[in-house]
């Protein structure tokens, strides 16, 4: 495949991707808001640094007048051995101070900057625990795990060192512009007509190497987002002898990520020589000029050395100050894709006046309730339902009948976008979510597992239950029998996924994680679908004991799961066809036995 195909195609599979260089102008405001995250220590770490960083700014900046004017024009001219004594030592004095001051600023500089880098990623991630699912409906866990990551990591050297430097540099360009032109005005005026140059140089620069770095973010998130999806799809990659067109993706991502990265240091990098150029420029005006001026008596040598002293530390701050300033670049580009993820609203919010319920009965009405997951595609149509509590209640209907929208909405974790769900007679958008949501147990086909034990994803349902609750919640689903059979039990430690358990016990340890949680309502979306038909068996006993007393909502194309259900509803895009009870139903030959009819055919065909 060529390389133009590759990108071609890399193009077209991001094609959708929210992922876009965000190309705004330096926003001063935003900067201010990141360092905000510095305030919890403005009494603390900030202060501190501040204190040895103005120590240290005072002491290079008294020392070259000791060095230069007062040792060479006094001492040494006038042979004073006493004042060169007292000179020497008091420079030595400076130094060892400046010493010990630079040693705890860097000390706690870094405290600081690790407190804050902390900070930073603890509120993004809480906040992207409450986002709704449509924000993760857009975006792939590659782009949310690089905001959370790579992103934060790369303020880490702004935070660590970048502001306290911008401080020290702007007190040591300030004092040494006042020291040159308290030297000698003349020779700090011929030096300084090369300033604007410079300025106007890096004013070009600027936008360029802040888009550079958007850019460098942007393939970073790609490259993590195709690297997720790699991980997480290899068994189908493998599956279907994908690997080298899989690998031949990666390479062009990985290529477009390394030459965002050439483009941008190549940038950076111009502006340092740049100064270094000026610098040179600078010291050639300083020796003819400064020559002149010692031969017609205008300053004495002394006070030529302590010049040129000033100057190198003229020329030192802008260039750490360039250094600086492309940190802040840095992370401008950094905190707009950090902000943007804080400033994204969840779709799914608290009311403003909430309604505490003291129980819930588990009563559920559908109300006219529309819903659409975007302009284009109406997953529910105007459909009414209501559900007694304690009721056992099957949809059934064909892939993109709604069936899962409606256990989506009873769990709000998507908002109806025309009528109303209730529960307990009380609109849900009125309930707490926290509270909704720990009255509900959602079990899928496709169950999560945590790395960890077995006694750990169990009591996930339920963070303060005891291992006597834990074991009785897997023996009613009939998951203790396999659990006794690992080689530590309930302390056998599972990896992400639970890869080294069959897709079966996986459902099992689900059906227990949901019931340990003692939920008012339980939705079994397709759970019993990779489960065999004995562990089934088990299960149904179980659910018949466990069910009684709750509302339960059940998904299921293994329509052979649902026939104890007090009500089975049948629904066809996103409209209900017919409704009642499995004898009901088969009676009218309607929708219902006709699906019964054709899976009981193909299963005597298999």
């Amino acid at each position: 495949m060529e390389n133009k195909d590759i990108k071609e195609k890399i193009k077209e599979r991001f094609h959708y991707s929210t992922e876009t260089v965000i190309d705004k102008p330096f926003n001063w405001q935003q900067m201010w808001r990141l360092l905000s995250y510095l305030k919890p220590y403005s009494r603390t770490l900030l202060p501190a640094a501040f204190i040895a960083v103005l120590i240290s700014a005072v002491v290079r900046l008294v020392a070259p007048i000791l060095i230069g004017k007062y040792t060479l024009d006094y001492a040494i001219a006038n042979k004073d051995t006493k004042l060169l004594i007292i000179l020497v030592t008091t420079i030595s004095c400076l130094y060892l101070v400046s010493y010990i001051a630079n040693t705890f600023r860097i000390r706690w500089m870094n405290m600081l900057g690790q407190n804050v880098i902390y900070d930073i990623r603890k509120h993004i991630f809480t906040h992207v625990q409450s986002l709704s699912h449509r924000f993760f409906d857009q975006r792939s866990a590659g782009s949310i795990l690089v905001r959370i990551m790579n992103d934060i990591n790369s303020l880490q050297e702004l935070f660590t060192s970048g502001v306290i430097n911008l401080l020290m540099d702007f007190i040591l360009l300030i004092g040494v512009v006042v020291l040159l032109f308290t030297l000698s005005p003349q020779l700090t005026l011929a030096i300084m007509v090369i300033v604007p140059l410079m300025f106007f140089i890096s004013t070009s620069l600027r936008k360029k190497i802040r888009r550079s770095w958007q850019t460098v973010r942007l393939k970073q998130s790609k490259l993590n987002s195709h690297l997720n999806e790699s991980i997480q799809g290899i068994r189908v990659t493998q599956s279907f002898t994908q690997e080298k067109e899989n690998i031949e993706y990666f390479d062009g991502v990985n290529s477009e990520n390394f030459h965002s990265w050439q483009n941008a240091t190549k940038r950076n990098a111009m502006f340092t020589p740049m100064v270094e150029m000026t610098n040179a420029i600078g010291t050639a005006i300083l020796i003819a000029y400064g020559a002149t001026l010692i031969a017609n008596e205008s300053i004495t040598i002394g006070t030529f050395v302590s010049f040129a002293f000033y100057l190198g530390m003229f020329w030192e701050p802008i260039s750490r100050l360039g250094q600086v300033y492309n940190q802040l670049l840095m992370g401008m580009a950094s905190s707009e894709r950090i902000f943007e993820f804080i400033d994204e609203k969840p779709n799914v919010a608290d009311s403003d006046n909430p309604t505490i319920l003291k129980s819930m009965k588990g009563k559920i009405d559908f109300e006219s309730v529309e819903f659409a997951y975007d302009s284009s595609r109406k997953a529910l149509n105007k459909i009414s339902i209501s559900i007694p509590a304690g009721q056992t209640v099957a949809l059934v209907g064909h892939t993109g009948s709604g069936k899962t929208t409606i256990a989506n909405l009873i769990s709000r974790f998507y908002d109806a976008t025309g009528g109303s769900v209730k529960i307990d007679d009380i609109n849900i958008k009125n309930l707490p979510i926290s509270e909704l949501r720990s009255r509900i147990s959602v079990v899928l086909q496709d169950t999560f597992i945590f790395s960890g034990t077995i006694m750990d994803n169990i009591r996930f349902g339920c963070p303060t239950a005891s291992d006597e609750q834990v074991v009785n919640a897997a023996k009613a689903v009939g998951a203790d029998d396999f659990i006794c059979c690992l080689s530590s039990g309930y302390l056998t430690e599972v990896e992400e996924r639970g890869n080294v358990l069959s897709v079966g016990e996986r459902q099992l340890i689900s059906f227990a994680r949901a019931l340990l949680a003692d939920p008012t309502i339980i939705i079994l979306d397709e759970a019993t679908a990779s489960i065999d038909t004995e562990t089934e068996v088990k299960i149904q006993q179980a659910l018949k004991t466990l069910l009684s007393g709750r509302t339960a909502i059940m998904i299921a194309h293994r329509l052979s799961t649902i026939r104890e259900a007090d009500n089975i509803i049948v629904l066809d895009h996103g409209s209900i066809m017919e409704q009642g009870n499995h004898g009901q139903l088969m009676e009218k030959q309607g929708v219902y036995y006709g699906l019964v009819k054709a899976q009981f055919t193909m299963l005597e065909v298999g």
